[in-house]
């Protein structure tokens, strides 16, 4: 019950972060046509969740809560693109480039085609 009131505290903590630091991000870019908020967060979230990695790798810096709190709270909410990458940099590392290639692929390949049929599929539902 602990760990799961430290993600819940920590994915709040991040989904306010993301909200503000995204909106200012566009805001300071005044650009309605590319999502820069979305694309900082995004980065941001990878290099953090690269030096926790690197912490917790080398040094066991972060207890198992202090890790769900980070990992899975905060950063989990402030973007899930910043675990992909580390599952991916992981796989990269022990020398599984197929399952990282795989992972590319079809996170970003079949995610965007679900995006796609999802719209499709609202817009029969939803006349």
């Amino acid at each position: 019950m602990r760990t799961l009131l430290l993600i819940g505290m920590g994915g709040f903590a991040g989904a306010i972060l993301r909200y503000a630091l995204s909106g200012l991000a566009q805001q300071a870019t005044r650009s309605a046509s590319f999502p820069y908020g979305t694309l900082v967060v995004n980065l941001l979230g990878c290099l953090v969740i690269g030096m926790l990695a690197y912490l917790v790798d080398a040094r066991s810096a972060l207890s198992p809560e202090g890790r769900s709190l980070l990992f899975l709270g905060v950063l989990g909410a402030f973007t899930t693109f910043s675990s992909y990458g580390l599952e991916t940099f992981y796989l990269l590392r022990a020398g599984q480039n197929g399952p990282a290639l795989a992972n590319v692929l079809l996170n970003n390949v079949v995610g965007l085609g679900l995006v796609w049929l999802g719209h499709l599929a609202a817009s029969f539902v939803w006349r």
